[in-house]
C-alpha cells in the first residue's frame, strides 16, 4: 500500500479524495461497531474511523493498541457538525477507512508519546527512539535540519567550496582535552578527535581554497551543561581577502537568511548590536549578554568608596569594584527569605554574600540602608538608575566575581520578573574588540582568549615585542550573541610567520614546543599565507533556540546526558580485553566505577 500523503497534512482540500496513509496509533476509542483511532507520523495526527460498513478494516481496528503501526486507505470526508478540533491541522477531516493492515505491533511503551510526558530524561535517554516520536522533539529535529538545509544554500549561492576536514588527526593543544582514538598500526600513538577544524581550515586558505564551508562535528572532553556536549557541530566558514567587518557583515546576511527560512522572522542587519568586549563586561558582567532584558549593571564604586559600610569601602581599597542592579518593581516581589536564595544561588559564582536595599518612597530601605544619610542614598540612588519599587542587588569585591554574580541575578531576576523583552524576540550583538590573552584558574597561567592563531589589533602589535605585556594587546575577534548565548566565535587568523612566532613565545611556548604541536601549520606559513578569517557558529545551540528550547539535548538526535554517557546504548562501555591488546592498551581497574 503506497502512502500519499502525510497524516498530519490532509485537511479539506482532500475532501472526497481517496488516501493511503500510514503511521503509529496515538489513540484508539472503541464504541464496538464504530472505532475511532488518531493515527500519527511526523507531520502531525488524522483521524480515522472504521465502521462496520468495512468488517474487515473495523476487525483490524479492534486489534490495533497504541504505538501499532498501520497503513490504512479510505476517503476523506468532512467532521460532524460539532466534531472539528481546531488545534491540529486535520480537525476538520476523517479518513473513513476502506482498508487497514497492521504492519507491526508493539509492547506497552515504558511513557506516553506526547509532548509534556510525565517521564524524568534518563527514561527518555534511554528509550531515545520512543522519546524521539514526540510531536515537540520531531519539530525540533526539522528546525535542526531546516538551519543546515539554509545554510548549504547560501553558501552555494556565496560560492563557498564545501570541503570536509579529517576527524582522525593529530592532538594539538587548543584549550579543552582531546578524545584520543588508539592506532593499532602503530601501537602508542594516538590519534585525536578534532576540537574543532581551526588548523585544517587555515591550511585550506593557503591552498588556494578563498571560501571553505563545512557542517563539522567536533569533539571536546570538558564538563557538561545544559548547552554543552562531548560531541557537537558547527557551521564553520573560512574566508581570505576580507576584513573583520566585512567578515561580520557576511554573516549578518547569512543569519538573515537562516531566520528566514527557518522561523520567517525578518532581521534586518541594522538591528545587530555591535558592543565592545569591555563595555559588554561594564553592562551586563558577561561576554554574552541578553539585551532584551531591559536593566544593566551600574558601577557604584565611586559613589560608596567612602561608605560606612566597610564591605563597600573595603572593596574598593583593595582593588576591588561595587557594582549594582537595580532590579525593576522588584521591591514587592521578593521577600528576605527569597533575596537570601539569592544569595545562596550566587555562591556557585564564588560570591560571599548578597548585599540589597529597597528604593521607596522614604529612600532606602534594608539591612544596610543605615549606612548611608539621605545624601548618600541620593546619590547611590541615582547612580544605580533606580526608582521607588526597585530591588536594589549590589555585588562587591574582585571583579571577576562580581561580574559573574550579577549577570546570573540580572538573568534570573528577568525571568522570575517576566521582565524579558518580547516585542523584539530575537536580539543578536557583535562582542568585538577581545582581549588576545585571558588568565585560566584553570591552568594557572595565560592563555589564548580564543586560540593560538588570532591575529592581534594592529595597533597592539609591539605589545608582542620582547619586553613589552603582550596582555594588554586585544585581538581582532568577534563573537555572534543571541539571547544570552554565544553563537559563533570568530576571529582574523595570523598569517605572518614573524607575528605567530610573537604569539607562542607569549604564551611560553618554546621553539622546540611550538614544532612539536603546529610545526606543519608553521612550515605551511613560509609558502604564502593570505590574509585570512572566518567563524564557527554552534549549530546545536542555533537549533536550540529557534526552536524554543532550554537544552541542546532537545534538539540532538542521539545525545549524551550529563555525565556524558549516552544511556540508550551504555556507551561508553569496556571492550574486550583482545581489543584492547591490539592496541598495545590494558584497561586500568584500580578505581573504582560508580
Amino acid at each position: 500500500m503506497e502512502r500519499t500523503t502525510y497524516a498530519g497534512l490532509v485537511d479539506e482540500k482532500y475532501i472526497g479524495q481517496t488516501v493511503k496513509l500510514a503511521g503509529w496509533v496515538q489513540k484508539r476509542r472503541n464504541f464496538g461497531e464504530l472505532v475511532f483511532i488518531d493515527l500519527r507520523d511526523r507531520e502531525g495526527i488524522v483521524q480515522l474511523t472504521f465502521s462496520s460498513d468495512q468488517q474487515e478494516a473495523l476487525d483490524v481496528a479492534q486489534k490495533a493498541r497504541n504505538e501499532f503501526v498501520l497503513a490504512v486507505e479510505g476517503e476523506v470526508v468532512a467532521r460532524a457538525e460539532g466534531q472539528q478540533n481546531d488545534k491540529i491541522k486535520s480537525g476538520g477531516i476523517e479518513v473513513k477507512v476502506e482498508k487497514a493492515e497492521i504492519l507491526a505491533d508493539s509492547k506497552t511503551p515504558v511513557f506516553d508519546i506526547e509532548d509534556d510526558v510525565n517521564a524524568n530524561e534518563e527514561l527518555k535517554l534511554q528509550y531515545r527512539y520512543l522519546d524521539l516520536r514526540r510531536p515537540q522533539m520531531q519539530r525540533n529535529l526539522k528546525v535542526r535540519s531546516k538551519i543546515m538545509s539554509s545554510a548549504y544554500r547560501f553558501m552555494e549561492e556565496h560560492d563557498f567550496i564545501n570541503i570536509e576536514t579529517p576527524y582522525l588527526a593529530k592532538s594539538t593543544p587548543e584549550g579543552a582535552r582531546d578524545y584520543l582514538v588508539p592506532s593499532r598500526i602503530y601501537p602508542g600513538s594516538f590519534y585525536a578527535l578534532p576540537q574543532s577544524p581551526q588548523l585544517f581550515k587555515q591550511l585550506l586558505m593557503g591552498a588556494g581554497f578563498d571560501r571553505y564551508f563545512q557542517i563539522a562535528r567536533c569533539f571536546r572532553d570538558e564538563d557538561l551543561r545544559g548547552d554543552r556536549q562531548p560531541e557537537f557541530t558547527q557551521l564553520d566558514l573560512e574566508t581570505s581577502f576580507l576584513n573583520a567587518s566585512e567578515i561580520q557583515g557576511l554573516v549578518g546576511h547569512w543569519v538573515q537568511q537562516i531566520m528566514k527560512d527557518v522561523v520567517n522572522y525578518d532581521l534586518k542587519l541594522e538591528d545587530i548590536e555591535k558592543l565592545t568586549w569591555q563595555e559588554s563586561m561594564d553592562r551586563f558582567g558577561t561576554d554574552k549578554p541578553d539585551l532584551r532584558i531591559p536593566f544593566e549593571i551600574k558601577n557604584l564604586s565611586e559613589v560608596v568608596k567612602d561608605s560606612d559600610f566597610g564591605v563597600f569601602a573595603n572593596a574598593v581599597k583593595d582593588g576591588g569594584v561595587v557594582k549594582a542592579l537595580a532590579v525593576p518593581g522588584a521591591a514587592e516581589h521578593y521577600s528576605r527569605k527569597d533575596i537570601d536564595k539569592l544569595g545562596q544561588y550566587i555562591e556557585r559564582f564564588g560570591a560571599k554574600g548578597l548585599a540589597w536595599m529597597k528604593v521607596s518612597d522614604e529612600g532606602l530601605t534594608g539591612p544596610i540602608a543605615k549606612f548611608f544619610d539621605e545624601a548618600k542614598a541620593a546619590a547611590l540612588i541615582a547612580a544605580a538608575g533606580a526608582k521607588v519599587g526597585d530591588l536594589l542587588l549590589f555585588g562587591a569585591g574582585r571583579q571577576d566575581i562580581v561580574a559573574a554574580s550579577l549577570d546570573a541575578l540580572r538573568r534570573l531576576t528577568a525571568k522570575e520578573m517576566n521582565l524579558i523583552d518580547q516585542t523584539t524576540p530575537w536580539r543578536f550583538a557583535w562582542i568585538v574588540d577581545w582581549p588576545l590573552f585571558e588568565y585560566s584558574e584553570d591552568f594557572d597561567r595565560w592563555i589564548a582568549a580564543h586560540h593560538p592563531f588570532t591575529m592581534p589589533n594592529e595597533e597592539d602589535l609591539h605589545y608582542l615585542d620582547e619586553g613589552e605585556d603582550p596582555h594588554k594587546a586585544h585581538a581582532q575577534s568577534y563573537d555572534l550573541v543571541l539571547n544570552g548565548y554565544e553563537l559563533g566565535s570568530g576571529s582574523i587568523r595570523i598569517h605572518r610567520m614573524d607575528i605567530q612566532e610573537k604569539m607562542l613565545r607569549a604564551l611560553d611556548f618554546t621553539h622546540e614546543q611550538a614544532e612539536e604541536a603546529f610545526g606543519f601549520l608553521l612550515e605551511a606559513m613560509e609558502y604564502g599565507f593570505p590574509p585570512m578569517g572566518g567563524i564557527a557558529l554552534g549549530l546545536d545551540r542555533l537549533a536550540m533556540l529557534l526552536a524554543g528550547q532550554d537544552n541542546i539535548r532537545e534538539v540532538i538526535a542521539f545525545p549524551k546526558n550529563s555525565k556524558a554517557t549516552e544511556p540508550m546504548t551504555e556507551a561508553p562501555t569496556p571492550v574486550d580485553a583482545k581489543q584492547l591488546a591490539e592496541l598495545g592498551l590494558e584497561a586500568d581497574e584500580s578505581e573504582s566505577k560508580e
